[in-house]
C-alpha cells in the first residue's frame, strides 16, 4: 500500500524568491573565481596548455598533445571549447581570460538545468504535498517554483562547488552535461523540445568530455526510472503530462550513440582504481564526503528518512529515484577513480535535489539549529579573511601578518579598489541578508537554505577578491617563472627536461624563454630539470657538459623544485 506523502505545505510557504535576487545571486556566485586571476595549478594551467595547442594547430583535434603526452582525462570537447574561444577572441583579451568564457556559460548553463530538473520533479504527482480537506495546500506550480528556489540554493551552498566549477578543466564541462542530462529525463513527461536537445547535448558531451561510462550509466538508469514511472497513472495532472514511451527509447538510442562515439573516438579508456583497505584511504574518502558536499548531506540523509515508504513503495518516485540512481552513480565513481573530488563533482546536482525534498519536512528546531550553524560558521570565516586582508594590508594584528609571511615568502600585497568595493558590498548584503532572515516575516520552504548559500557565495566572493593576489602568488607557477629568469637572460633558450605539462605551459605563457626538448643537442646554454626526474638525466644528455648552477623551488616552501644546470661545453664541440 502506497503511503502518503510526507511534505504538508500552505500556500503561504511557498512564495517566490523574487527573480531579480536570484539573478544576482547567481551572477555573484559565478563570475568570482573567473576573472582577475592568473591559471592556477595544476589542472587548470595545464588544460589551458592544451588548449594553446589546439588554437595554434600544433596538434590533432582528436588526439591533443602536450610535450608528447595525452591529458590526464581522455576528454576532446573542453579542450575545443577554449581553442575556439582563444581563436575567435579580439586581440586585447587576455588569452586565459578568453579560454575561461565557454567555461562560465557552461557553469552558468548548469545552474539553470539545475533549477529546472528540480522545478519539473517537484511537479510530479507522487512529490505533491497533501492535500489539505479544506483547501489552502500549496498550488503544483508555485510549489515546485519554490522546491528549485531551495535546490539551486543548496546546490550553490555546497563547499565542493566552489573552486572546481570555476577552472577550466573537463569537470566543468561534465558537471554542466551531467546537470542537463538530470534536467532533460526530468522534464520528459511535460516537455518535448527541450528534454529532446539537453538530453541529445548531454549524452554526447559527457562522452566528449572524458566520461563515456557515465553518460551510459546515466542514460540506461534513465531509460529504466522513465519505463518504471507510473505517476501518471496515480493522479490526474492534466494536459501538460505526456507520458510516451517514445521519450524512453530515444533515451536509449542516445545511450547507444554515446557509446558508440566513445568507440570510435578510442575514449574508452579505464582508469578504475579500487581504494586499498586501509584507515587512512577511507578516513580520507569520508571526510571528502563530508566537506565536499556540505551543506547538502544531511538533507540528503533527511529525505531519505522521512520519504523512505515512497522510496520503497510499489510505484517508481520518479523525484527520489533519479537523483539518487544519478548520485549513486557519482559517489561510486569517487570511490574508484583517482580523482575523487572531480568525480564527486558530478554527484553535486542530484544530493541539492534530494536536499531540496527535504525542505518541506523540516522541523522548525531543526531550520533554526541550520540557520545558527551557518550564520555562526560563515559569519566567522568572513571575519577571519578580513583581519588577514588588514594584516597583509598593515601588518596588524601581526599574528596574521607574520603567518602570510611565513607560508608565502616574497609575497607584497597592494590595494585595489575595485575589489574591495565588492568585497564590501557583499559584506554589507550579508548583514542585510542575517537581519531578514532573523525577522519576522512570513515562512518560504526555502528559507533554511538561503544562509547557508549567501555565507558560502560570500566567502567564496571574499577570497577571490581581497586575497585573489595572494592566492595567484600560492596557486600560480608565476613566482617560479620570475625566479628562473633571474638566472636566464630573455634572449636565451633553455633545455628542459621532466617539466609537467603545466609548468611547461606557464614558461610558455609567462616568459619569452625559448624552451627546446633536453637532449636534443640544440646548444642552449641552460637545462632545467624537475628534481624528480633527476634520476632519468644520465640517459637523457651527457652529464659532462653541464654543471649544477642551482636549485630552485616555488616561494611556497616544498612546491615544484627545479635543478638548473649550465652548460660547460657546447654540443659537438
Amino acid at each position: 500500500m502506497n503511503q502518503p506523502t510526507p511534505a504538508i505545505v500552505a500556500q503561504a510557504a511557498v512564495r517566490r524568491l523574487p527573480r531579480a535576487a536570484l539573478l544576482l545571486f547567481c551572477l555573484a556566485y559565478v563570475l568570482p573565481g573567473f576573472v582577475w586571476r592568473d591559471p592556477w595549478r595544476s589542472a587548470d594551467i595545464t588544460a589551458f596548455g592544451y588548449m594553446l595547442e589546439l588554437a595554434s594547430n600544433t596538434t590533432s583535434w582528436l588526439d591533443p598533445r602536450l610535450m608528447g603526452q595525452p591529458p590526464q582525462v581522455d576528454a576532446l570537447l573542453p579542450y575545443w571549447l577554449g581553442a575556439w574561444a582563444l581563436q575567435l577572441a579580439p586581440g586585447w583579451m587576455a588569452p586565459d581570460f578568453a579560454v575561461r568564457i565557454p567555461f562560465i556559460a557552461l557553469l552558468t548553463l548548469t545552474l539553470v538545468a539545475v533549477w529546472q530538473g528540480i522545478y519539473y520533479l517537484a511537479r510530479s504527482p507522487l512529490a505533491q504535498p497533501v492535500a489539505f480537506a479544506f483547501g489552502g495546500e500549496a498550488r503544483p506550480t508555485d510549489y515546485a517554483r519554490a522546491m528549485a528556489d531551495g535546490g539551486l540554493l543548496a546546490f550553490m551552498a555546497c563547499l565542493g562547488l566552489a573552486q572546481l566549477s570555476h577552472e577550466t578543466t573537463p569537470a566543468v564541462a561534465q558537471l554542466c552535461f551531467s546537470a542537463l542530462a538530470f534536467y532533460a529525463v526530468a522534464a520528459m513527461p511535460y516537455r518535448r523540445l527541450g528534454p529532446i536537445l539537453a538530453g541529445t547535448a548531454s549524452l554526447l558531451g559527457l562522452t566528449l568530455s572524458g566520461a563515456p561510462a557515465m553518460a551510459v550509466l546515466f542514460g540506461a538508469g534513465s531509460v529504466a526510472i522513465h519505463l518504471l514511472d507510473r505517476s501518471h497513472a496515480t493522479r490526474e495532472v492534466g494536459p501538460l503530462m505526456r507520458w510516451d514511451r517514445r521519450w524512453a527509447w530515444g533515451m536509449a538510442l542516445l545511450t547507444l550513440l554515446a557509446a558508440g562515439l566513445a568507440t570510435a573516438l578510442d575514449l574508452w579508456h579505464w582508469s578504475i582504481e579500487p581504494p586499498p583497505l586501509k584507515w587512512e584511504t577511507w578516513h580520507g574518502l569520508g571526510s571528502l564526503l563530508l566537506w565536499f558536499t556540505w551543506p547538502a548531506w544531511p538533507l540528503v540523509l533527511w529525505t531519505l528518512w522521512r520519504w523512505r515508504h515512497q522510496l520503497f513503495s510499489t510505484h517508481v518516485r520518479r523525484h527520489l529515484a533519479l537523483p539518487l540512481w544519478f548520485a549513486l552513480v557519482t559517489v561510486a565513481a569517487t570511490l574508484v577513480t583517482p580523482a575523487s573530488d572531480r568525480a564527486l563533482l558530478l554527484a553535486l546536482p542530484s544530493l541539492a535535489t534530494l536536499a531540496a525534498f527535504a525542505l518541506p519536512t523540516l522541523e522548525r528546531n531543526v531550520s533554526a539549529l541550520i540557520d545558527w550553524f551557518t550564520l555562526l560558521f560563515f559569519t566567522g570565516c568572513a571575519f577571519i579573511i578580513w583581519v588577514v586582508w588588514i594584516a597583509m594590508q598593515t601588518g596588524f594584528p601581526p599574528q596574521p601578518a607574520a603567518n602570510v609571511a611565513r607560508l608565502a615568502p616574497g609575497f607584497e600585497a597592494g590595494f585595489t579598489l575595485l575589489p574591495f568595493v565588492f568585497a564590501t558590498l557583499a559584506t554589507l548584503a550579508w548583514a542585510w541578508l542575517v537581519k531578514w532572515r532573523v525577522g519576522r516575516h512570513r515562512a518560504a520552504i526555502w528559507k533554511s537554505l538561503v544562509l547557508p548559500a549567501g555565507g558560502a557565495a560570500l566567502c567564496w566572493l571574499l577570497l577571490t577578491t581581497l586575497w585573489m593576489p595572494l592566492l595567484d602568488f600560492a596557486r600560480s607557477y608565476e613566482p617560479l617563472v620570475r625566479r628562473v629568469e633571474t638566472i636566464v637572460k630573455p634572449a636565451e633558450c633553455i633545455e628542459t627536461f621532466g617539466l609537467k605539462p603545466g609548468l611547461h605551459t606557464a614558461f610558455r605563457f609567462y616568459s619569452p624563454l625559448t624552451l627546446k626538448a633536453g637532449g636534443a643537442q640544440k646548444g642552449c646554454s641552460w637545462l632545467v630539470i624537475d628534481k624528480d626526474a633527476l634520476f632519468m638525466l644520465p640517459g637523457v644528455v651527457n652529464p659532462a657538459q653541464w654543471r649544477e648552477h642551482q636549485t630552485l623551488g616555488h616561494p611556497r616552501e616544498g612546491e615544484e623544485d627545479l635543478v638548473i644546470y649550465r652548460r660547460v661545453t657546447r654540443a659537438g664541440s
